[in-house]
């Protein structure tokens, strides 16, 4: 079933987006390899690609995309050499663009009543038109779905995937900049795009912040600056330089979180994560490098380095806080230079049994 043949919503179906720690059945990502996005970088961008599948594979499934016959053999080679298993990864050849799967990608939603499994695909136009070479990865939700053959649901809104964030709950954390960007959906007041995303993530509370950081193109996605790491805690990045240029933007934004509640009208517990702030010594204006694009998989928690002094805190910070999953540094000092680390080129699939 590709298509939706229901006027009815997802929620109206018995449709929910879960939250990022339930179990995934897989992880979707595209193998990098445009130069214009990582300048004499792929080498080590494609490192650490091969750091994110070994690590994650091991609990979920790697749904991989590459681009030919040529790619996948180069990949299939990289990958033998630090023994991984195959049985567990799935290649999918088609001619993307570039690596933003979190953005470009279907959000999956899940029916826990009936165990099945269904895509909302948004519309996908480049983070405000910013890119018209990168449309083409518009079109990769529906090629998916040739395989997966999932109910899908197309409400007719702009909206990526690292521009929300939920606790399963009912809660939802996104930000003004983005979602209220004239260049998203100039025609739809707040209330409308709550509307669209209650309609179809099951959502009924939302958190907005303000501003994203410094150097992220996507007017402000909030995998840069708050998570949910279970139902009533957000880790949200804070800078404690007051000269930083992101200083006062993630100053507002921690104090909006402070005063915030969930679902049920409870205050939820916020912690800070440090800034790594500007990434090696040739940086001319800040990277959007931020500890929060960290991806929460079955068993272990990838989080982005960035060679600083401040990975180690982020790290021990974020393993207190996820006591039954093992949390990786995966070197993201290159790959943040296309503007996005590891939850920006991920998408989680959930698993429609033991979901909760």
């Amino acid at each position: 079933m590709s298509n939706n043949l229901t006027l009815k919503t997802p929620v109206e179906l018995g449709y929910r987006m879960p939250a990022e720690w339930e179990r995934h059945d897989a992880i979707w990502l595209s193998w990098p390899h445009d130069p214009l996005t990582f300048p004499d970088r792929i080498e080590k961008v494609e490192e650490s690609y091969v750091q994110i599948i070994k690590e994650i594979h091991e609990s979920e499934r790697v749904n991989l995309f590459v681009k030919n016959q040529r790619m996948k053999e180069k990949v299939t080679h990289m990958l033998q050499a630090v023994n991984v298993d195959f049985s567990n990864i799935t290649f999918f050849m088609f001619n993307y663009a570039d690596v933003w799967f979190r953005d470009y990608g279907p959000t999956f939603v899940v029916n826990d009543k009936q165990q099945k499994l269904a895509m909302v695909n948004w519309i996908f136009n480049c983070w405000g038109e910013k890119y018209d070479d990168l449309l083409k990865d518009k079109d990769i939700p529906q090629f998916m779905n040739k395989t997966l053959q999932l109910p899908c649901f197309r409400p007719q809104i702009v909206i990526e995937g690292g521009s929300i964030d939920v606790n399963g709950r009912g809660t939802l954390l996104t930000t003004e900049q983005c979602l209220l960007n004239s260049n998203r959906n100039p025609n739809m007041t707040r209330e409308d795009i709550e509307k669209y995303l209650r309609e179809h993530l099951d959502v009924s509370h939302f958190i907005w912040l303000k501003n994203g950081i410094c150097g992220d193109d996507t007017d402000g996605h909030i995998d840069d600056l708050a998570r949910f790491v279970n139902p009533t805690t957000i880790v949200c990045a804070y800078e404690e330089d007051p000269l930083s240029q992101n200083f006062v933007a993630l100053k507002s934004n921690y104090e909006v979180l402070k005063s915030a509640t969930d679902q049920d009208g409870k205050p939820i517990n916020i912690i800070k994560l440090p800034m790594p702030g500007k990434i090696g010594e040739e940086e001319v204006e800040l990277l959007p490098a931020s500890y929060t694009n960290f991806y929460i998989g079955n068993t272990k928690v990838l989080m982005p380095t960035f060679n600083h002094k401040n990975d180690e805190a982020a790290l021990k910070i974020l393993q207190k806080l996820f006591p039954n999953r093992k949390v990786i540094g995966i070197d993201c000092a290159d790959l943040v230079n296309g503007y996005g680390t590891i939850h920006c080129v991920s998408q989680q699939q959930p698993s429609t049994t033991d979901n909760k």
